[in-house]
């Protein structure tokens, strides 16, 4: 005769009735699946939704903008861009907006009291009118600069610099150089420009008349069509300084944030490598059970072989089991890692975002596993011979 077969419900069910016969032992081999499952999909997620967010800064600030800055002469010395260089910038077809900042060898203090070495890490910049719109920042508070204060002993403050001056409304007066400047305004933060956060900006014509600034620009920004960005990179340098392109550096503060996101991007790779290890220690764990499973169930098994029960069905039965265990900690680890995500990702106000190939692949994981993790108690199972098992107390 024979040996019926066992459909696959009969399997599931055969396999699921051992594991609740244990469910103490059942929740802590899974709760080691769990960690490593739900460890992989946190870190996969958190990475993932900060990346969405950084892409979704980039856009809304755009990766169109350029700067340009002195480099060095052939003699090894500190170059300077070309006063008119600003000017020159703006005649290229594709630049809809250029400006300027010039660093001004001063400092800025609460009061003249205050030695002036203590700078605080703050810079005094002059700058044009047309650097707020270049960089599209925004006015926390007051105004920026225009044609009338660009000339008259008054400045805007960076972010930073307010926050270190502890200054949080206009009108309050700081000393310059060698006398009070006005604030006129606060600005808000500026991911792409985060020198102008540290810095105190002036006119041009004023740091000229008051701070000896010589009136050569050490920065400038420019924006152009997203499609010519390219072609105006490589025309900047011989624009800027016809006499001497070499001494003229171009630079793309978004490609900053993208080696900022390749740098979390390792890290990632480290937190990936210890929740793989996690997951390894929990498939360690998973095979302990289904070991110790088969030496307490010998007399089970003796019985279901002299039933009639083949080889090959104990050994689907035990790797069931084993298979059933390792995907209940998959479907919690992923639930607990999904749920671990979206609460980081809302605190920090990103979009959240857990790939779907995570969670297929955390899955796909833990069954592979619990495949190996249960090829050996099977066997071992499978082997026991009726008489002997039934013979074991």
């Amino acid at each position: 005769m024979k040996p019926a077969r066992l459909s696959l419900s009969d399997v599931l069910r055969v396999g699921a009735a051992g594991l609740r016969s244990r469910p103490a032992r059942v929740v802590l081999s899974a709760l080691g699946i769990a960690i490593g499952i739900a460890t992989m999909i946190a870190v996969i997620g958190i990475s993932s939704s900060s990346r969405e967010e950084l892409l979704r800064q980039l856009d809304s600030l755009g990766t169109n903008l350029l700067t340009v800055a002195p480099g060095q002469t052939i003699f090894g010395e500190k170059a300077k861009l070309p006063e008119e260089a600003v000017a020159m910038v703006r005649r290229i077809g594709p630049v809809s907006t250029a400006s300027a900042t010039g660093n001004v060898e001063t400092s800025v203090r609460r009061t003249s009291y205050i030695p002036e070495a203590v700078t605080g890490g703050i810079a005094v910049q002059a700058a044009t009118t047309e650097l707020l719109r270049t960089l599209e920042g925004t006015v926390q508070s007051g105004t920026w600069l225009n044609a009338a204060t660009e000339r008259q002993p008054a400045v805007v403050l960076g972010s930073k610099t307010a926050e270190r001056l502890g200054i949080n409304r206009t009108g309050v007066r700081l000393w310059i150089g060698s006398r009070w400047f006005t604030v006129i305004g606060i600005l808000g933060p500026m991911p792409l420009a985060p020198e102008i956060e540290r810095s105190a900006l002036v006119g041009f014509p004023v740091a000229e008349e008051l701070l000896d600034f010589d009136g050569h620009p050490t920065t400038i920004y420019e924006r152009s069509a997203e499609e010519a960005v390219t072609d105006v990179r490589s025309v900047l340098p011989r624009t800027v300084n016809p006499e001497n392109p070499g001494e003229v550096i171009v630079s793309r503060p978004s490609d900053a944030l993208a080696a900022r996101a390749a740098a979390a991007g390792a890290f990632t790779n480290l937190l990936l490598g210890l929740g793989a290890v996690a997951l390894l220690v929990g498939g360690v764990g998973v095979a302990n059970t289904m070991v110790i499973s088969v030496l307490e169930r010998r007399r089970e098994i003796g019985l279901r072989r002299s039933l009639g029960a083949t080889r090959g069905q104990v050994r689907v039965q035990f790797l069931a089991e084993s298979l059933l265990l390792s995907a209940l900690g998959g479907i919690v680890g992923a639930a607990l890692g999904a749920i671990a995500t979206v609460g980081y990702a809302l605190s920090r106000d990103w979009p959240p975002v857990v790939p779907p190939w995570a969670i297929g692949g955390a899955i796909g994981a833990t069954l592979v596993i619990g495949t190996i993790a249960g090829i050996y108690p099977a066997m071992r199972a499978a082997r026991l011979s009726p008489t002997v098992a039934l013979s074991t107390t």
